[in-house]
């Protein structure tokens, strides 16, 4: 990236639903904040839109006091979209807008002359296609090469950052399987219950609970704090704990994954993960390396009994090469100067 390209005015559009970045749970807001935050880095000059009570070293713009799941006082849909237009009120002063706000910030790119790059963090539900179809000419990145949608204009795929500094390498964990995520049939709790009881270990439960009749009938029957425990959401130091102490992070999502931060950052701190060989698990977790692909229970039960192949210190190199925030912001670096040498082009044609 030129310095030229760098002295352009970037704004970082984040969602607004936690803090960026966020106390506990939050992917969208964590890349967010972890772009930012690269990009500062590198010399950027930025501008983060976010909650008020956000942490940055980049200008911080907003009007939104904190994020709608923590304070219930607050409707989400008014702070999505007092959030969202302030930014494209404001879009004459920057170069280029950066958007994690999903299909909602899409409505309003063709209203103002600034480029605007949306990170595709994952398609909701197929009743949002209808306006990424509609706005599909512009500019968009996809987190990973599966989780794409046809019709498009990707200009690549730049796989989300995670700060190492965070996750210090722990040479040699405990016994006890982990999952860290949202309680949710996504994520497949329930098969990591299954998966402990019949390898004979104890599973930790982490993260917010999304889905509460699920976690009611299908999670807290099991759950005895001996061998099947839930400890709640968790911060960056939790975390930290529990890798300390676990042989394998257990990830058997039942749909597609987008791209599974805690993946990555399980991995940083040295722990194999056991990931369900579904969407881009096999982008972040390189089978038989850092972690075992499966396709069911029973090899997952397999996996454990294989973990002591997996070298810790491979998992964490990997990461360094393809998912630390220098290696994201590397990548939006070279997606900016396309837009922009796109843009410049098209002035001189004009």
């Amino acid at each position: 990236m030129t310095a030229t390209h760098k002295r352009k005015r970037v704004a970082v559009l984040s969602p607004v639903a936690w803090r960026t970045p966020p106390r506990h749970y939050g992917a969208w807001e964590t890349v967010a904040s972890n772009i930012t935050e690269g990009l500062i880095a590198r010399g950027w000059d930025v501008t983060l839109f976010a909650t008020r009570d956000s942490v940055t070293r980049a200008h911080l713009h907003a009007v939104v006091d904190r994020g709608y799941e923590e304070d219930p006082s607050g409707d989400p849909k008014v702070a999505e979209y007092l959030h969202i237009s302030e930014a494209f009120e404001h879009a004459a002063e920057f170069d280029l807008i950066h958007s994690h706000c999903d299909f909602m910030a899409l409505t309003y790119t063709r209203l103002v002359k600034t480029p605007v790059l949306t990170t595709v963090h994952g398609f909701s539900s197929p009743r949002i296609m209808p306006v990424y179809e509609k706005y599909g000419d512009g500019y968009f990145v996809s987190i990973s090469d599966s989780d794409r949608a046809p019709g498009l204009n990707y200009l690549a795929t730049v796989y989300n950052g995670i700060d190492l500094a965070l996750y210090p390498l722990q040479e040699s964990g405990g016994d006890d399987l982990i999952f860290i995520g949202r309680i949710h049939p996504d994520k497949g709790v329930h098969l990591a219950i299954e998966v402990a009881r019949l390898s004979g270990r104890r599973l930790i439960i982490a993260g917010i609970i999304q889905d509460e009749v699920y976690y009611r009938e299908k999670l807290k029957p099991h759950i005895d704090e001996q061998k099947i425990c839930y400890m709640g959401p968790v911060g960056i130091a939790e975390k930290n704990e529990l890798f300390a102490r676990a042989c394998a992070l257990l990830h058997l999502n039942t749909i597609p994954e987008r791209f599974g931060l805690v993946l990555a950052e399980a991995n940083a701190a040295g722990v194999p993960v056991i990931a369900m060989d579904l969407g881009s698990c096999r982008e972040v977790i390189q089978d038989g390396k850092t972690g075992f692909l499966v396709n069911n229970v029973n090899e997952a039960v397999l996996a454990v009994e294989r973990l002591s192949v997996i070298d810790r210190r491979a998992c964490r190199q990997r990461v360094q090469q393809y998912f630390s925030i220098e290696t994201m912001v590397e990548g939006y670096e070279r997606v900016y100067a396309t837009i922009f040498n796109l843009r410049e082009k098209e002035k001189r044609q004009s």
